[in-house]
């Protein structure tokens, strides 16, 4: 499982015009679900993002994180994340998890976000044609894969 954590000061998602989520300052992730991904992958990776020292301290030093300053968080599927750009110039996505399973996986990885005691989690609709916007705070921009975590 694939998670592109960005630092925000706000960011929402918007499907045919009308805005389904939003967040204020926080952490926007796009989450791209692999093939062979399980829910150990999906816990690795929430045991991580919430606490990930990401946000600056009085000092100006990345010291806090989404919980200690009481952020708010938006997930975004995203199986282009999972894109095999090794050969030509088309990205092939056999390695894209299939989409009932990546769906479960996402939704699954939301509701266990929303458990991790985030203050907001918005999302935006799986499958659906999004538009994201954001405010990347520094940039701030942290690529994490689940087969990395221990």
């Amino acid at each position: 499982m694939i998670a592109v954590i960005q630092r925000v000061s706000h960011s929402s998602v918007v499907i045919d015009g009308s805005e389904v989520g939003k967040t204020d300052k926080g952490l926007m992730i796009l989450l791209g679900v692999e093939l062979g991904d399980t829910s150990a992958d999906a816990d690795k990776l929430i045991k991580k993002i919430p606490v990930l020292r990401i946000f600056e301290d009085d000092q100006g030093k990345m010291n806090l994180s989404c919980l200690d300053i009481d952020g708010e968080i938006l997930v975004v599927s995203q199986f282009t994340l999972c894109a095999d750009c090794s050969h030509g110039r088309r990205p092939s996505f056999i390695g894209s998890a299939s989409p009932d399973e990546a769906k479960a996986l996402y939704l699954y990885f939301v509701e266990k976000l929303r458990q991790s005691g985030v203050k907001k989690v918005d999302t935006g609709k799986f499958g659906a044609d999004m538009k994201v916007s954001l405010l990347n705070d520094g940039p701030v921009t942290i690529i994490l894969n689940s087969k990395d975590l221990k």
